[in-house]
């Protein structure tokens, strides 16, 4: 569930401990904002090989929790796009607020054929507290 909505901010400053954003099942994760991500904190985010629909990563960088959540392919788009996103909040353990950008919203998810419309539903229907950038 979206709890809060913070427009025009840096989700990157905004002192939030766990922050979810997506990647593809291929592993090639170096645009957008994964690619951000990679070359700041994670950089073996970059190039970590193939992992199914639905595979939730994480690393810890300080006091910051990292989810990269795996919703789509690069060869072949997005599927089943608000079920997917909800099925990887739901994935993320823990119950502590997760933040996130809105995904789907970049080059990348543009390209890739994302419907920020029915991503933002799998996020309304997550069991997870989520504040959306």
């Amino acid at each position: 569930m979206i709890i809060e909505e913070r427009r025009g901010k840096d989700i990157l400053e905004g002192g939030n401990k766990r922050i979810a954003f997506a990647i593809n099942t291929e592993g090639f994760n170096d645009a957008g904002f994964a690619g951000i991500i990679s070359r700041k904190f994670w950089p073996e985010l970059a190039n970590c090989g193939e992992n199914p629909i639905g595979t939730v990563l994480s690393k810890k960088v300080e006091e910051v929790e990292y989810f990269a959540l795996v919703c789509h392919s690069l060869h072949e788009g997005w599927k089943d796009q608000e079920t997917t996103i909800k099925k990887a909040f739901d994935a993320i353990p823990g119950d502590e607020p997760v933040a996130s950008i809105a995904i789907g919203t970049g080059l990348i998810g543009i390209l890739s054929g994302a419907d920020f419309n029915q991503i933002r539903k799998g996020m309304e229907k997550s069991t997870k507290r989520i504040i959306l950038y």
